[in-house]
């Protein structure tokens, strides 16, 4: 469409006698190439390695891929507020929740519908406007010398509100996304009210006011400040694979991994996920790109990395997560897109429940 354009405005400068140097129309015509093949990710998540794996698909398809890093909030701010002019073409981000309240707004447009992208991503885990990449498990964490094998037998989310383990429970405070999604699932499946109720439940058990990130709950486990504690499985990978340091990684050898919900629908699985962005000027790039993040390359690329869960099959995660055992049950009933649909009433009965 451009070079049309170029050609256009030559043909109006010979008609006007206007000289132009055949150089000049070679170095306009090799420029309009150059960056007419491009994408433009805003990308919530913090992975260096998801630069690596951009370059690679440069190198791929010619596409040039352009990042803008930061926080979910301020990235949709801007998207909403530079409207038709954004350059945005993807959004990326850690949670189905988030998605789903941005499509809500309206900011995201149907076109993630190729036969690769729905042969490669389970329907649970799509819509037209936006796809998982990778998968994550918000699982229970344990003391094994404080926690019996009786108390694991059956273990639920729902369980957890139980007054046996009051003064046990850590957990991440009610603004923590991840934690808004797994009571919008419970929503989803046990009704607001009766959320409600697990909601005081788990307050009145927690061993203390909710602080710190997902690796600062395990760590609490590890040195005895609860017994049990809910984080996403990379968490204590990341932990293990001496990444965060020595100490980080010997406190995570003190705890042990519980898959809750195995008698009945399975493990709370949220995802990593990619939205097309309503007013995406390189749509048919974006939607490359997608493509090439669900290949078996990118996928292998990814579960190594970040250590969480493939989205398509055939793709074995990092060995540290292979460790904590694939034999579970994953709740592929509750579609993701629900974390979204029921944001507003988990982040009500949360804050009703004194979660603070």
């Amino acid at each position: 469409m451009r070079i049309v354009l170029i050609l256009k405005l030559l043909l109006l400068k010979i008609i006007s006698n206007e000289k132009i140097s055949i150089l000049s129309l070679i170095f306009i015509l090799f420029s309009s190439v150059v960056f007419s093949g491009e994408v433009n990710i805003f990308s919530a998540r913090h992975y260096d390695s998801d630069i690596e794996l951009y370059k690679k698909f440069t190198l791929k398809t010619g596409i040039k891929v352009n990042v803008v890093s930061g926080k979910s909030n301020a990235l949709e701010k801007r998207i909403i507020e530079e409207g038709t002019d954004s350059k945005a073409d993807l959004y990326i981000v850690a949670d189905a929740g988030t998605l789903g309240a941005f499509e809500a707004k309206g900011m995201l447009q149907s076109g993630l519908t190729s036969k690769i992208i729905k042969s490669a991503v389970p329907y649970n885990y799509r819509t037209s406007k936006w796809v998982g990449i990778a998968k994550r498990a918000r699982i229970i964490y344990y003391a094994p010398e404080r926690v019996t094998a009786e108390e694991l037998l059956g273990l639920s989310y729902e369980s957890l509100a139980n007054p046996k383990w009051k003064g046990r429970l850590v957990i991440r405070k009610s603004n923590n996304i991840y934690n808004q999604s797994l009571v919008a699932s419970l929503i989803k499946n046990n009704g607001k009210e009766k959320t409600a109720d697990w909601a005081k439940g788990i307050v009145a058990n927690m061993a203390r006011t909710p602080k710190g990130n997902d690796r600062a709950q395990i760590l609490a486990v590890a040195a005895g400040e609860a017994d049990i504690a809910i984080a996403n499985t990379y968490y204590l990978a990341l932990m293990l694979s001496g990444k965060k340091g020595e100490e980080q990684k010997e406190a995570a050898k003190k705890v042990k991994p519980f898959f809750p919900n195995q008698e009945d629908r399975g493990t709370h699985m949220n995802i990593s996920g990619v939205g097309l962005v309503k007013n995406s000027p390189n749509k048919e790039n974006a939607i490359k790109l997608v493509e090439f993040l669900l290949s078996e390359e990118a996928q292998k690329h990814i579960v190594n990395n970040t250590f969480e869960y493939p989205m398509i099959e055939g793709v074995s995660p990092h060995p540290l997560i292979v460790s904590m055992g694939l034999d579970f049950k994953q709740d592929s009933k509750t579609e993701v897109v629900n974390f979204g649909k029921n944001q507003t009433d988990a982040l009500e009965v949360m804050l009703a429940a004194g979660w603070k």
